[in-house]
């Protein structure tokens, strides 16, 4: 192995189009986070846990997504 280094060379310059397109999906993923900004950590047993996330897959949906929507039906915001 000899000593010689050899340079990378310039970083080539942005593409804007580019970089408002990654922006984008940072700001896609932010904007979830501050919807649920809550987190509930909830004891289950390995089975129960087991058949959430079975029926979660067969939905094509996360754990989270199905359980949010339970939650959702079960406790509705109060219409006044």
């Amino acid at each position: 192995m000899s000593g010689k280094r050899i340079g990378i060379g310039a970083r080539p310059s942005a593409d804007p189009q580019a970089e408002a397109w990654i922006r984008q999906g940072a700001g896609v993923a932010h904007g979830k986070a501050e919807r649920y900004s809550a987190r509930l950590t909830l004891d289950v047993t390995p089975a129960l846990r087991t058949r959430i996330k079975l029926a979660a897959f067969e939905r094509g949906m996360t754990m989270a997504e199905m359980l949010r929507e339970v939650l959702e039906r079960q406790f509705p915001e109060a219409t006044s």
